[in-house]
C-alpha cells in the first residue's frame, strides 16, 4: 500500500512539473518585457489565449498542418505584441507606471471580447498533434502531452538563458534593463530592444498557449493562466529568468499536490496565499533585485 501511494505521488508530481514548466514558459514573457520595458504586461495571459486560438484558426479553420500551424500562430502572437508596443507602450513611455500597467489591463479585456467575437464563448478541442499513447517513466505514468509540453518548454527556457549569458542581443538586453541612459550612450538601439522584447515575449507566451491547450481545451477564459504565471514572477523576482524558471516548477508542484490531495477548489487559496506569504517575506523575489517597483 506504502509503495503504490508513492507511486502515485511521483505520477502527480510529473504532472505537476509539466504544469509548472508551463508557468516557467510564461513567466518568461513576463520577465522579457519587464527586464526591457520595466512594463508589467497583465495581457501575457491573453496573448496565451490568442495563440491558442490562432492555432485552432490555422489548423482547423484552414487546414493547414501542425508544422505550419504552430509557427504562425506564434508570429500572430509576436505581431500582436509588436503593435502594442508599438501603438501603445512607446507613445507613454515617461508616463506613471500604474497608466501603463492599466493599458495592459485594458489590452487583455480588448483581446478577450475580440475572441469571444470570432470564435464565441464555448469551449473548443485543438486538432490532436500530440499522440495519446502514454508515457511510463519506469512505474510511473506521465501524459506524453505534459511530456512534451515540458520539453519543450525545458529547451526553449534553456536556449534563453544561453542567449542571455552570451547572445549580444541578450547583452543588450540586460543593459537596457539596467540603466537606459548608459545604454543609449553605448550606442545600444533602446526602442529596438524594447520592441524585440515586446515581440518575443508575446511570441512565447503565444507558444505557451498553443501547448496548454493542446493539454486542456481552448476558451476565452484560459487568460487566467496568466495570473498563476504573474504569481511565479512575483515570487522569483520579475527580472529573473531563473527565478521564472524554478518558481514556474515549484508553483506546478504545488498546485498539483494540493489539487490532488486537498481539492481542486483549494488550488487558488494555495497558489495566492504563496503569493501574499512571499511578498511579505522577501518582496523583491527570490531571485529578483531590491530595485524593482511594485504596484
Amino acid at each position: 500500500m506504502r509503495m503504490i501511494d508513492l507511486l502515485f505521488l511521483l505520477e502527480v508530481s510529473l504532472a505537476g512539473l509539466g504544469s509548472g514548466a508551463l508557468l516557467s514558459l510564461t513567466a518568461l514573457a513576463f520577465v522579457l518585457i519587464y527586464k526591457a520595458t520595466r512594463v508589467i504586461n497583465l495581457a501575457v495571459g491573453e496573448i496565451l489565449m490568442l495563440g491558442s486560438y490562432l492555432f485552432f484558426a490555422f489548423a482547423a479553420g484552414m487546414g493547414l498542418p501542425v508544422w505550419l500551424a504552430l509557427p504562425l500562430a506564434v508570429a500572430g502572437g509576436a505581431l500582436t505584441g509588436a503593435v502594442v508596443e508599438r501603438g501603445l507602450i512607446r507613445p507613454m513611455l515617461g508616463e506613471s507606471p500604474i497608466s501603463v500597467f492599466m493599458v495592459t489591463v485594458g489590452l487583455g479585456s480588448v483581446l478577450i471580447g475580440l475572441v469571444e467575437l470570432v470564435w464565441g464563448t464555448d469551449p473548443r478541442s485543438l486538432p490532436p498533434f500530440i499522440a495519446n499513447t502514454p508515457v511510463f517513466l519506469g512505474e510511473a505514468y506521465v501524459s506524453r502531452k505534459i511530456l512534451v509540453a515540458f520539453l519543450v518548454a525545458a529547451a526553449v527556457m534553456g536556449a534563453f538563458m544561453l542567449l542571455f549569458r552570451y547572445w549580444r542581443g541578450g547583452v543588450a538586453l540586460r543593459a537596457t534593463a539596467t540603466d537606459q541612459a548608459a545604454a543609449y550612450s553605448c550606442g545600444i538601439n533602446v526602442p529596438g530592444v524594447f520592441s524585440v522584447a515586446w515581440t518575443v515575449g508575446c511570441g512565447i507566451a503565444a507558444g505557451a498557449g498553443v501547448l496548454l491547450g493542446a493539454i486542456g481545451g481552448i476558451s476565452p477564459s484560459m487568460g487566467v493562466f496568466g495570473l498563476s504565471a504573474l504569481v511565479v514572477v512575483i515570487v522569483g523576482g520579475l527580472d529573473s529568468i531563473l527565478g521564472a524558471l524554478i518558481g514556474g516548477l515549484a508553483l506546478g508542484l504545488i498546485q498539483s499536490w494540493a489539487g490532488t490531495y486537498l481539492g481542486g477548489e483549494y488550488q487558488g487559496v494555495v497558489t495566492f496565499g504563496l503569493l501574499i506569504v512571499a511578498l511579505m517575506i522577501r518582496p523583491y523575489g527570490l531571485f529578483g533585485t531590491h530595485e524593482i517597483e511594485r504596484l
